[in-house]
């Protein structure tokens, strides 16, 4: 199963799922496509289409995914890499009305440069991202989340 996260920021973002809806009609994708859609409203008879989730339920998309697709937000990109899924993000971007800036272009250059996922652009055919993952190792993501508390433990202390 292909699990598509597009978060639950309040504008749409069309672009990413009328790709992934393209490779399924084409045929390219033969195995079933759940979208975490969030407040983009798209209809399909292809993917099934959740918008908002759970914990619990997101959880066990997660786990049961193969893939993630998913917007470019940091909480989505690091939940799929703790479980160690292969991951392409995709920026929402402010000139389509997708985002209010393109902070999420910023975030996905520090992932890929630490090689820890793939990414989809303006123009790129997914498809090819999609095949690319067959032989794409991510890094193993490691979370700063300790060495910041102690950072700030200790400037608490030194306070």
């Amino acid at each position: 199963m292909i699990l598509v996260v597009l978060g639950t920021h309040e504008l749409p973002f069309t672009r990413l799922l009328e790709e992934v809806e393209r490779l399924k009609r084409e045929g390219f994708i033969t195995e079933e496509v759940v979208v975490q859609s969030g407040h983009t409203k798209f209809d399909s008879d292809l993917l099934t289409i959740k918008p908002f989730v759970n914990y619990e339920v997101m959880d066990q998309l997660m786990e049961d995914a193969r893939l993630v697709i998913t917007h470019a937000g940091t909480g989505s990109v690091i939940s799929a890499l703790k479980k160690d899924k292969k991951v392409i993000a995709a920026a929402r971007l402010k000139k389509y009305g997708e985002h209010n800036d393109d902070h999420q272009l910023q975030l996905m250059s520090i992932f890929l440069q630490q090689k820890h996922i793939l990414s989809w652009g303006e123009g790129e055919d997914l498809g090819k991202i999609i095949q690319e993952t067959e032989s794409f190792e991510p890094e193993p993501f490691k979370s700063g989340k300790e060495r910041m508390f102690t950072i700030l433990s200790n400037f608490i202390k030194e306070a």
